[in-house]
């Protein structure tokens, strides 16, 4: 189920314009394939999935634009159990459930866990700026295939 994002151009045009990012065809259909995926693809997925838009665009244009849309704060690298980077572009709060066999991930909502104050020994520690969950277990794909 993809979230409920706009993937309009004139929005993603002007979401690229907001962070000073220069608009181009390939910038746009590679931030709307981030926008529009729940499913937190790997440069490689995206680029799998843009070049059946635009044959010529190469891989590494992918992970050269992904990292600027990382560094201009559009994306968030997550990390999983393999070496591939998976990229998130919902930047609203939220954490991820990680399957550990196929490597799928989902984001989960858990409004309780956010409104939570970090415990005190982070005060001596520095100062928090994010706060992450991750639940690693078997999907229930994965858990049907085991019961067969």
């Amino acid at each position: 189920m993809a979230r409920d994002v706009s993937t309009d151009w004139n929005h993603l045009e002007e979401l690229l314009r907001s962070r000073g990012v220069r608009v181009t065809h390939q910038r746009l259909e590679i931030l709307r394939e981030l926008v529009s995926s729940d499913g937190h693809p790997s440069a490689e997925q995206v680029h799998e999935s843009v070049v059946a838009r635009l044959p010529a665009i190469s891989l590494d244009t992918v992970y050269r634009t992904i990292a600027l849309f990382e560094e201009m704060g559009l994306i968030r690298r997550v990390e999983v159990l393999d070496d591939r980077g998976r990229f998130d572009a919902n930047l609203e709060p939220h954490h991820h459930l990680v399957c550990v066999r196929c490597k799928r991930i989902e984001d989960i909502h858990w409004p309780e866990f956010d409104r939570l104050l970090p415990p005190p020994e982070t005060e001596s520690w520095g100062r928090v700026s994010s706060r992450h969950v991750e639940f690693r277990g078997l999907c229930r794909e994965c858990l049907e295939k085991e019961s067969q």
